[in-house]
C-alpha cells in the first residue's frame, strides 16, 4: 500500500511540475536572461569596403534597440561585427572566433556570395544560424542540403531573369554585353541571364567579359564589350566595379540600354562616385522604397526612417540606400527574435525565421511581403523594374 501510495505521490508530483518544465526558458549559445550575441564579419576595407555601411547601421540599430526598448523580449543584443576586407579566408577566420570564442547565437548578414560560399560549411557543420546574407546567391536559398543559411535580398537567378524578360519584351533580337565578377555571384547572375534569354542566348550574347573583384580597373573589359557592338548591356558587379564601368562608359561615348545588379544600385556608394549625370538611364530591380524620391516624401514609414537616421546616425548620407537596407536586415532579425520568445536555441531562432508570415519592413516596396517556409528560404521576392534619372529612381512600366 505505501509503494503504490508513493509511486501516486510521485506522479502526482510529476503532473505538477510538468508545466512548468515547459514554461522554462530554453537557451542556447549566446544567450543568457539579459543577453544575445549576435555574430557578424563583414568589408570595412577592400573592394568592397563602401558596403561596411550596412554593419555600421545594423550596429546602430541594435544600440537603438538597446536603449528605447531594452533589447528583445528582455534581452540587450551583443552585436559583434569584424573586418574582413571581402577576404573568403579572413571571414572564416573570423566567423570561426565568433562561434568558438565569443560564442555567438547566430551569424547576420555577412556580404557577398563567395564569402557567404566559404563559410556556409562551417556553420552548417556547426548548426549555427547564417541568417539574412547580405549576397542573392541562389544557391543561399538551399534548405534540403543547407538547412541553417538564408539570404534576404531577391536571388540573383530571379534577378537576371527579371532583366532578361524585359529587354525581349521589347527587343527580340539584342545583342548583348555582360560585364561579370568572376566568382559564384557573377556566374550565378550570368547563368540566370542565359536562361532568361532563353535558347538563343548564346547568340545573343555577343560578349562577356569578367573580372576578379581585386583587379584595380575594368577599362580594357569596357573597350572590349563596347567593340562588340551590343546595344544592351549587364552590369553584374558590387559598387565599385560599377561606378568604374558607368564612367568609363562615359568617356567611350557608349550608351547601350543598361541594367545594373541591384545590389550595386546605390546613389551613394555606385553613382555619386561615377557621376549622377553619366547614371542617368541605368535601370536595376526595385525592391525596396528610394528614401530620397519625392513621391515617398509623406510616406510614414520614411519618415520614421528618416527621423531615425538622424538621431542614430547623424552625418550619414541619406541618398545612399545602403542605410535603408542595413536597417530593414535589423528589422527583419529583430523579428525573428520575438518570435522566438523564451526559446532562444539555435535550432529555435532558425525554426523562427524560417516561418515568417506576411511580414514586412516599412522600407520594402508596398506590394512587397515576407513569407518562408521550411522548404522555401527566400525572403524579399517582389520586384519593380526602376530607371534612374539622375536624381532618383522612376518605375519602368
Amino acid at each position: 500500500m505505501f509503494v503504490r501510495k508513493l509511486g501516486l505521490a510521485v506522479a502526482a508530483l510529476v503532473a505538477l511540475s510538468a508545466p512548468a518544465a515547459l514554461a522554462q526558458k530554453q537557451y542556447g549559445p549566446g544567450v543568457s536572461d539579459t543577453e544575445i550575441k549576435i555574430g557578424q564579419t563583414i568589408a570595412y576595407s577592400g573592394p568592397a569596403s563602401a558596403y561596411g555601411t550596412l554593419g555600421k547601421v545594423e550596429a546602430a540599430y541594435f544600440k537603438w534597440l538597446n536603449d528605447t526598448k531594452g533589447g528583445i523580449n528582455g534581452r540587450k543584443i551583443t552585436f559583434i561585427s569584424r573586418d574582413d576586407g571581402y577576404s573568403p579566408p579572413k571571414a572564416v577566420e573570423n566567423v570561426r572566433s565568433l562561434v568558438e570564442g565569443d560564442e555567438v547565437a547566430l551569424i547576420f548578414g555577412v556580404l557577398g556570395t563567395p564569402l557567404n560560399m566559404a563559410i556556409r560549411p562551417y556553420l552548417n557543420k556547426q548548426g549555427v544560424p547564417q541568417l539574412f546574407v547580405a549576397a542573392g546567391s541562389s544557391a543561399l536559398n538551399d534548405p534540403a542540403h543547407f538547412p541553417w543559411t538564408m539570404g534576404w535580398q531577391p536571388n540573383l537567378r530571379d534577378e537576371a531573369r527579371f532583366y532578361a524578360k524585359n529587354l525581349l519584351a521589347h527587343n527580340s533580337k539584342p545583342k548583348v554585353a555582360v560585364l561579370y565578377q568572376n566568382d559564384d555571384f557573377g556566374k550565378d547572375l550570368l547563368n540566370g541571364l542565359k536562361e532568361g534569354l532563353g535558347e538563343d542566348a548564346d547568340k545573343m550574347i555577343v560578349s562577356a567579359q569578367n573580372f576578379q573583384p581585386t583587379d584595380p580597373t575594368i577599362d580594357s573589359q569596357m573597350v572590349i564589350l563596347q567593340n562588340s557592338g551590343a546595344d544592351a548591356l549587364f552590369l553584374f558587379t558590387y559598387a565599385k566595379q560599377a561606378a568604374q564601368a558607368i564612367s568609363k562608359m562615359s568617356d567611350l561615348k557608349w550608351k547601350p540600354e543598361t541594367y545594373l545588379h541591384l545590389g550595386a544600385a546605390s546613389v551613394g556608394a555606385t553613382f555619386k562616385p561615377a557621376g549622377l549625370d553619366k547614371s542617368t538611364g541605368i535601370m536595376s530591380a526595385g525592391f525596396m522604397k528610394d528614401v530620397t524620391d519625392p513621391k515617398w516624401a509623406d510616406d510614414p514609414d520614411v519618415k520614421t526612417w528618416t527621423a531615425w537616421m538622424k538621431a542614430n546616425m547623424p552625418g550619414a548620407d541619406l541618398n545612399d540606400s545602403l542605410t535603408a537596407a542595413g536597417y530593414s536586415f535589423g528589422q527583419t532579425m529583430e523579428q525573428v527574435l520575438r518570435q522566438c520568445g523564451d526559446n532562444l536555441t539555435r535550432e529555435n531562432i532558425m525554426k523562427q525565421a524560417a516561418n515568417l508570415r506576411d511580414f514586412r519592413t516599412g522600407l520594402l516596396l508596398p506590394n512587397s511581403r515576407i513569407n518562408t517556409s521550411p522548404t522555401d528560404y527566400r525572403v524579399v521576392t517582389y520586384m519593380q523594374l526602376q530607371r534612374f534619372n539622375g536624381a532618383s529612381w522612376d518605375d519602368v512600366k
